[in-house]
């Protein structure tokens, strides 16, 4: 079964995850936002991915007799739509459980009003460091930290599913994770997968381009033919289609870096505009074509920001 949510009054779409100023300008007016909506999506056996259409993130969520398991829970102000979707589904609203892809306020932003409900907050150890430092408002909230932290990977047994969390390094940010399904054959890659889209690389917050590449095919080898992959960002995809960013962050950084070792600085580099035949496929509102080559600028010189000054 499929239904869709709505909100009156749409949230601001990605203001809790702004960590700079500089996020905000993918901001539209608050008046000008279309009404936030749930889309859910059944992927059978209890696994659900919820979907916001304003593109703020993908979840996935997992029922069952032994509760519920969710995988991100989206801006700090969206916990009560999320919090209906799930009853919509499970009957009850707080999950038993909840898996952090990384530290960002659009897929961390609803730990507190998840904890506060007797929700446990998992996620790798440097989410909760990134956290702890955060001067975002929402991170204030003590019950915002992650109280289960985790090295290499975690293992969850529920509802007949094998639901392995496994980090990723210097991808997206330093505390990536995704989450495999194992039994129903899903993959949530959190941000390390925008699909169809140029992916934000927060160089500030510890991600790399190499790192990021690395990421997205350390995810592919955990999959098959049959997986279905829960982006970030982006629509339910393929194997094949995780292989089309590969192939893409690939070549855009290796067009970037040769300018570079040629000696062109960064305004040469975005006058050359070496990335113009992607534009049409792969820009969108927060990545644009000049933002994207601006971050692979600034890896390949070692800038720890993407495109903010």
């Amino acid at each position: 079964m499929s239904f869709r949510l709505a909100i009156s009054s749409a949230t601001i779409f990605l203001a809790a995850c702004a960590q700079s100023s500089e996020r905000a300008e993918a901001l539209t007016r608050q008046d000008q936002q279309p009404e936030m909506m749930v889309e859910n999506t059944d992927l059978g056996g209890g696994l659900h991915m919820l979907s916001t259409h304003t593109g703020i993130g993908n979840l996935a969520l997992l029922v069952g007799d032994d509760g519920a398991v969710m995988v991100d829970d989206q801006l700090p102000n969206n916990g009560s739509l999320i919090e209906s979707a799930i009853e919509a589904i499970a009957g009850e609203g707080a999950p038993r459980f909840i898996v952090s892809t990384h530290f960002h306020g659009d897929h961390s932003g609803g730990n507190a009003y998840f904890a506060e409900r007797g929700t446990m907050i998992a996620a790798h150890h440097n989410i909760r460091t990134r956290l702890e430092n955060s001067e975002a408002e929402w991170a204030q909230a003590p019950d915002t930290l992650p109280i289960m932290t985790f090295g290499q990977d975690l293992t969850f047994h529920m509802n007949g599913q094998t639901v392995e969390a496994v980090h990723i390094n210097a991808a997206h940010t330093d505390g990536d994770a995704v989450v495999m399904f194992r039994e129903a054959n899903v993959l949530h890659m959190g941000d390390i997968f925008f699909s169809g889209l140029f992916p934000f690389i927060d160089l500030a917050g510890g991600g790399t381009v190499d790192g990021y590449i690395a990421g997205m095919e350390a995810a592919l080898a955990m999959t098959n033919e049959d997986t279905r992959i829960i982006p970030g960002h982006g629509p339910l995809s393929t194997p094949a289609e995780l292989q089309a960013s590969i192939t893409m962050v690939r070549d855009a950084a290796f067009r970037v870096r040769t300018l570079v070792e040629g000696g062109a600085d960064l305004e040469a580099v975005r006058a050359a505009n070496p990335l113009a035949d992607y534009d049409a496929d792969w820009a969108w509102f927060f990545i644009s074509t000049d933002r994207m080559v601006r971050t692979l600028y600034n890896d390949a010189v070692g800038n720890d920001y993407a495109w903010q000054r």
